[in-house]
């Protein structure tokens, strides 16, 4: 969500939505691995899990340093940069959420829970449930987008809070990197 609050912020609120749409491929490619039984994969297998857990650890780490380091810049800070390609916003995007590896872990432990194999199809079932799941994601991060243009607006105006942000930014960000390093948690098989 960050990632799609500050390239609203720096670019507008279409190259947010395109990075959405980058997310949200992202979400469907979890939800069909998960219905196909390839992220139950993931989960019984602690290295791809760790290498997966750590490639996202880093990039978070990556986006930290971006705010914090000297002469970094408030993600609320409007400032003219040169439109992405919408090809490049829609992939990174993508790969923001393919490097977070607590999606495929949500869709392959929560959604076997509402499962009814009496209902049919448990794959079909999967899948229905992922896509409710997107849809609700999707709904609730496009009013984010949509709103984040007006709150850079308003905090442009007030330079200490772009500093005090791009720090509690940078701070917040590499925290959830360690924290998903330290995490000791494993995911459990479906």
């Amino acid at each position: 969500m960050v990632y799609l609050v500050s390239r609203s912020v720096t670019q507008g609120r279409r190259a947010g939505l395109i990075s959405l749409l980058g997310v949200a491929v992202g979400f469907l490619i979890y939800v069909v691995a998960a219905a196909a039984g390839l992220a139950a994969l993931l989960a019984s297998v602690p290295v791809a899990y760790t290498v997966l857990k750590v490639a996202g650890a880093v990039y978070l780490m990556y986006l930290a340093w971006c705010a914090v380091r000297p002469g970094g810049r408030s993600a609320f800070e409007v400032r003219e940069l040169p439109a992405d390609p919408d090809r490049r916003l829609f992939a990174m995007g993508l790969l923001t959420n393919l490097l977070n590896p607590k999606i495929a872990v949500l869709y392959v432990t929560l959604l076997p829970q509402f499962i009814d194999p009496a209902r049919g199809s448990i794959a079909l079932q999967s899948l229905q449930l992922g896509l409710v799941q997107i849809a609700v994601a999707l709904s609730v991060n496009a009013a984010i987008v949509l709103g984040a243009g007006a709150l850079a607006g308003f905090l442009s105006r007030r330079p200490t809070w772009l500093t005090v942000q791009r720090y509690l930014m940078g701070s917040v960000l590499g925290l959830l990197a360690v924290r998903l390093l330290t995490d000791r948690t494993r995911p459990v098989p479906a």
